[in-house]
């Protein structure tokens, strides 16, 4: 699951709708919508996102939430280290072959010491 498929299932549970019902809304495949709830697929288009934060009649925080999650929902992640110090390459290595390993907490960890740099 992505981040943005994580809040967009919970929004629409929270309000009590049926994935058919809101894709029928948005004018998309309920298929559609269940592989961006489950991180199938990634991130939307900005029309679609923006039909999103539409249909639930979200402003401010919560669009700008929404709206960063979809920016951070690439479910297939390419990190090209070309040309970068040795380190970083070897750094996106062993992400990639550890990340399902690795613990929310240690995960968290991780997201916390990347954002404050």
């Amino acid at each position: 699951m992505t981040p943005f498929g994580e809040k967009l299932r919970a929004m629409r549970l929270e309000r009590g709708i049926s994935q058919k019902d809101m894709a029928e809304s948005l004018g998309i495949s309920s298929a559609y919508l269940s592989a961006l709830e489950h991180g199938r697929r990634g991130k939307p288009t900005w029309a679609l996102l923006q039909r999103i934060i539409g249909y639930f009649n979200v402003i401010w925080d919560e669009a700008e939430e929404l709206q960063t999650f979809a920016a951070h929902s690439h479910p297939r992640v390419v990190i090209d280290t070309a040309g970068l110090n040795p380190k970083a390459t070897l750094l996106a290595n062993l992400l990639s072959e550890n990340i399902q390993d690795l613990e929310i907490t240690r995960l968290d960890e991780i997201i916390a010491l990347i954002e404050k740099s």
